[in-house]
């Protein structure tokens, strides 16, 4: 969907929106292993959590260090 101001600001995929916190944070888990392990994105944890806050996903410290743990490895 589109703002007023031209911008996407949601999914626009039909479904997109129905996942739960858990399928949420598999898929961002399984983009930022990517991006890491293929040299685009040098700090996962920067981006976990930005990512997470974006999404509204909300981690112990030991649920983020046990996520952060298994996208670093590989």
């Amino acid at each position: 969907m589109t703002d007023d101001n031209g911008t996407q600001d949601s999914p626009i995929q039909d479904g997109s929106d129905e996942a739960g916190q858990d399928e949420k944070l598999r898929g961002l888990v399984a983009q930022i292993r990517h991006d890491f392990h293929s040299g685009v994105s040098p700090d996962p944890e920067e981006d976990l959590r930005r990512r997470l806050g974006d999404s509204g996903i909300e981690l112990s410290d030991d649920e983020f260090a046990t996520v952060l743990a298994d996208i670093r490895a590989e």
